[in-house]
């Protein structure tokens, strides 16, 4: 590779980055430094996903939810028009398509149920520790379509980071030249950067979660799996809070 032809694609990173997931790590900082100095413990404070964007107006709360995922989607959108440009086949260079369903929902349901069960181990010991903030899932109004917009965000969640944070990142650091454990380090710990608003266990559980991603990204060359596992890791621990909060003794609430 150029010179030249590699400082565009590092310029080009640090721009995917600061538009999406870069700048959510930069704010979870920022936030994880406001509770660390906040009076009090932080499993006394919560940190809030899925929440009304217009208490008592239901219609127009449905709008700006599917306006958040929609939008939030359009990093991924950029890049799979800059793997295009590449003449790397688009999203399909970091194997996010349709080519082998089966094995992308059956290993991503495996994944999950491995990685489900221990994040929520480590999230209830980390909160009893005082190591991390009361996560609360969503506090949207019970209406209609709050399931499936639960649902269509734990989607979004997953393509974002899955295609960005290994499929993109791993291509263009290798690229760069970076080696493999750098780069396996470099998306690890920007996982468990934008996660820091949830407290220390958010980080290193997620950290350690792009670390085993990583790692069956290299074997499989597919963030299929890895989109499908995200996304039922999250799709349980939305629409499982909003069914269980209250009625059940061992999930905190906010």
């Amino acid at each position: 590779m150029e010179p030249r032809e590699r400082r565009l694609f590092g310029y080009e990173t640090v721009l995917v980055l600061a538009l999406s997931l870069g700048a959510s790590a930069v704010s979870a900082l920022i936030s994880f430094i406001g509770s660390v100095t906040k009076p009090g413990g932080l499993k006394d404070q919560s940190a809030n996903l899925n929440t009304s964007a217009a208490p008592g107006r239901p219609w127009l709360d449905l709008s700006w939810q599917l306006f958040g995922v929609t939008t939030a989607l359009v990093p991924v959108a950029l890049v799979a028009y800059l793997l295009v440009r590449e003449h790397a086949g688009g999203l399909k260079a970091v194997g996010f398509d349709l080519t082998r369903p089966r094995f992308d929902l059956g290993w991503g349901t495996a994944i999950a149920a491995a990685v489900g069960g221990s994040g929520l181990l480590l999230y209830l010991g980390a909160r009893a520790a005082g190591f991390n903030l009361t996560v609360v899932p969503e506090s949207l109004p019970d209406v209609w379509w709050k399931i499936p917009v639960l649902i269509l965000s734990a989607v979004q969640n997953s393509v974002v980071e899955e295609v960005i944070v290994v499929g993109y990142l791993l291509r263009r650091l290798g690229q760069l030249g970076w080696t493999p454990m750098a780069a396996l380090a470099a998306s690890s710990l920007l996982r468990g950067s934008y996660h820091l608003y949830q407290g220390i266990g958010g980080f290193i559980g997620n950290a350690v979660m792009g670390v085993l991603f990583v790692l069956l990204y290299r074997r499989w060359g597919r963030v299929g799996p890895l989109v499908a596992a995200h996304a039922l890791i999250d799709i349980v621990a939305f629409v499982g809070y909003a069914l269980l909060a209250g009625k059940v003794s061992w999930l905190p609430t906010g």
